[in-house]
């Protein structure tokens, strides 16, 4: 049996962008991707600390060391600049598995999350 496990989470990241005209996903800088082990087109659930918002989209690799993250798309519109979220990756997973394998948090200092 297959259990859906939390495999990675960022958080303390703040929305840099919104690009609504755009066809979705989540732009992230670089090192976050790298740090929480996400993959460029991986999915991942975005969560919205200021009004409940849960999407699911998809990773796309930003500029390393920019502070990008960038919303795109319809979920835009669930979004403002400044929102703090949270970011997490999913993984089916054994049981033995997922208890050799914690969640890897990524906690994004403020100094280093900047406007783009």
């Amino acid at each position: 049996m297959l259990i859906l496990m939390c495999k990675s989470k960022i958080r303390g990241a703040t929305v840099t962008r919104r690009n609504l005209y755009y066809e979705g996903s989540i732009t992230l800088d670089r090192a976050y991707l790298e740090k929480a082990g996400i993959l460029p087109g991986e999915m991942v659930y975005v969560l919205n600390l200021n009004n409940g918002a849960r999407i699911l989209t998809y990773a796309i690799t930003g500029r390393r060391g920019s502070g990008t993250v960038c919303i795109n798309g319809a979920a835009a519109r669930y979004f403002e600049v400044g929102d703090p979220i949270i970011i997490l990756s999913l993984a089916l997973m054994e049981p033995a598995e997922a208890k050799k394998n914690p969640t890897r948090v990524v906690t994004v200092s403020p100094k280093h999350a900047r406007q783009t």
